[in-house]
């Protein structure tokens, strides 16, 4: 039986008298990617902000193993924040020189660079990076202390089409390593690709849970766009910005 990493029940937050969570419940289970997937604003960001443990619930729980969680919580974790204190004047590899130097017992940076193909812009000003380049630094500064669970909020936002299907390549190859995977995305053929499990959102309350296949075909439909489209009546994605 696959253990269950993170229970989550009766989940909620609100900000003064905006509920920007509801009634949350569910469960991840070991090795598995699960998605939040839903447009801007359906909560997928604050829900994972408190299954990182960065934000305190309304109401409701998540709970590590069954059990609260621990006090080196956040040694466990990895998080690929959409926006980060990415050193700009430093180059890639100062970067990770610099996040290694965080922890007692980091992976050790020559896997890191090959893991994540950062060779060919190593010493780069990090302000001259694409798009995908800094987005796949930032995947291996979250992934320096060997964390059991990998957040990753939106993490393809803005890419254009060529490095948003190399990022998930790298995706794909931490999901084959065992890791644990949590990620949001308003990208429907993402979720479709990357996911084992999905939540669908909608102001900040589940529409529906399952396997992105299981979904569609029990919805009769022929994608999670046109799934979400029938539940909501509006697209997950209206527009995209490209980062060049």
């Amino acid at each position: 039986m696959t253990d269950v990493v993170l229970s989550i029940s009766g989940l909620c937050k609100s900000y003064d008298d905006v509920v920007a969570v509801d009634e949350l419940d569910f469960e991840i289970s070991k090795g598995q990617c699960f998605g939040l997937l839903g447009p801007n604003g359906a909560g997928k960001s604050t829900t994972l902000g408190m299954l990182e443990g960065m934000e305190e619930p309304t109401s409701g729980s998540v709970r590590y193993f069954g059990k609260p969680f621990p006090a080196d919580y956040q040694d466990r974790v990895g998080i690929q924040f959409q926006a980060t204190a990415l050193q700009d004047f430093l180059s890639p590899f100062d970067n990770l020189k610099l996040f290694s130097s965080f922890y007692d017992d980091p992976i050790p940076m020559d896997r890191l660079i090959d893991q994540f193909r950062l060779n060919d812009f190593l010493h780069r000003d990090a302000r001259r990076l694409s798009g995908g380049q800094r987005q796949r630094l930032l995947l291996a500064l979250a992934l320096v202390h060997n964390p059991e669970i990998v957040f990753l909020d939106e993490p393809t936002t803005g890419l254009d089409p060529r490095s948003r299907r190399d990022l998930w390549d790298v995706v794909s190859q931490l999901k084959a390593d065992g890791r644990t995977l949590i990620l949001t995305t308003h990208y429907m053929e993402e979720a479709e690709v990357l996911c084992d499990e999905l939540l669908i959102l909608s102001h900040g309350k589940t529409l529906l849970q399952g396997a992105p296949k299981k979904l569609i075909k029990e919805a009769g439909v022929s994608d999670l766009d046109t799934l979400f489209l029938s539940l909501t009546g509006e697209p997950l994605v209206k527009t995209q910005e490209v980062i060049e």
